[in-house]
C-alpha cells in the first residue's frame, strides 16, 4: 500500500529535474500522476502511473487544454505541484532585456497562478497545493532581478492564497531548494555547458529527488496539519551568495 493510493496529482515542468522526480515519486507511493511538459518525449521516460501531456504554462490555451485533458484522464486533482520554472542569465539588472523579463515572469509567476486559478475548481477536500519556489525568494543575490522577483512573487502569492483558502479544507506549501544540480543553470546559460557546471564544481549540491522527498513530506502530513514551508539547502550552502567550495 502506498501512502497515496488512490489520490491524483499533477506536475507542471516535469520532463526533467525536480518535475520529474517528483512525479516519479508521486507515482511510486500509488498516486495517478499527470506530468505537464513542453517536451513531450522527456515525459515518456517517466514510466508507469505518469499520464503525458503536453503543457506549456506561459500559454492560456495550453493550459486550459492541460487541466482539461489532466481531470477527465485523473477524474479530480488531490495534488497540484507547481513546478514549471527557469532563469534567464546572470546579467546585472541594467543589462538584462525585456524579452528575459517577460519569459521568467511568464512562467515563473503568471505560469503558476494560472495552473492554480484552472486547477483550483477541479481540487478535492484536503487537497493539497505545492509551490516550488527559491531560496532566492528569500534572499536576494547581485546578477539574478528578474529570478529573484519571480521567487520572491511565488512566496508571496502562496501565503496570500493561504489566506484567501483558509476555511476550506486545502493544504498549501512552499517548497524553497537551494543549490539543486539539474538542467536549471545549463537553461540559464543559454546551452553553455561549461558555465553550468561550474556552478556545481566542488559542492555536494541536492538533488532533485531530495527536492521530491521534501514534497513527499508535506502531502503525506495528517489532514490537520499544513506545512506552510520547506527550506532545503546543501550542507555547504548557506545562502545564496555563500557555497563552501572544496578545493
Amino acid at each position: 500500500m502506498g501512502a497515496l493510493d488512490g489520490k491524483r496529482a499533477i506536475v507542471t515542468g516535469a520532463s526533467s529535474g525536480i518535475g520529474a522526480a517528483t512525479a516519479q515519486a508521486l507515482a511510486a507511493e500509488g498516486a495517478a500522476v499527470a506530468a505537464g511538459a513542453r517536451r513531450l518525449d522527456r515525459l515518456a521516460e517517466l514510466g508507469d502511473g505518469v499520464i503525458a501531456l503536453e503543457l506549456d504554462v506561459t500559454d492560456r490555451e495550453s493550459s486550459a487544454s492541460f487541466v482539461t485533458s489532466a481531470v477527465h484522464r485523473l477524474g479530480g486533482i488531490d495534488v497540484l505541484v507547481n513546478n514549471a520554472g527557469l532563469a534567464l542569465g546572470r546579467d546585472l539588472f541594467d543589462d538584462s532585456t525585456e524579452e528575459d523579463e517577460e519569459t521568467v515572469l511568464e512562467t515563473n509567476v503568471h505560469g503558476l497562478i494560472r495552473m492554480t486559478r484552472l486547477c483550483l475548481p477541479h481540487l478535492a477536500e484536503g487537497g493539497y497545493i505545492v509551490n516550488i519556489g527559491s531560496i532566492a525568494g528569500r534572499q536576494a543575490y547581485e546578477g539574478a532581478a528578474l529570478y529573484v522577483a519571480s521567487k520572491f512573487a511565488v512566496r508571496g502569492f502562496t501565503y496570500a492564497l493561504r489566506e484567501d483558502l483558509l476555511g476550506r479544507p486545502i493544504h498549501l506549501t512552499t517548497v524553497d531548494p537551494g543549490l539543486v544540480e539539474t538542467n536549471f543553470s545549463r537553461v540559464r546559460f543559454r546551452g553553455d555547458a561549461d558555465a553550468a557546471a561550474k556552478v556545481y564544481e566542488g559542492v555536494e549540491a541536492v538533488t532533485p529527488a531530495d527536492v521530491a522527498d521534501c514534497v513527499m513530506f508535506a502531502v503525506t502530513r495528517p489532514p490537520n496539519v499544513n506545512i506552510d514551508e520547506i527550506v532545503v539547502k546543501a550542507l555547504a550552502q548557506s545562502s545564496p551568495s555563500r557555497i563552501l567550495r572544496e578545493g
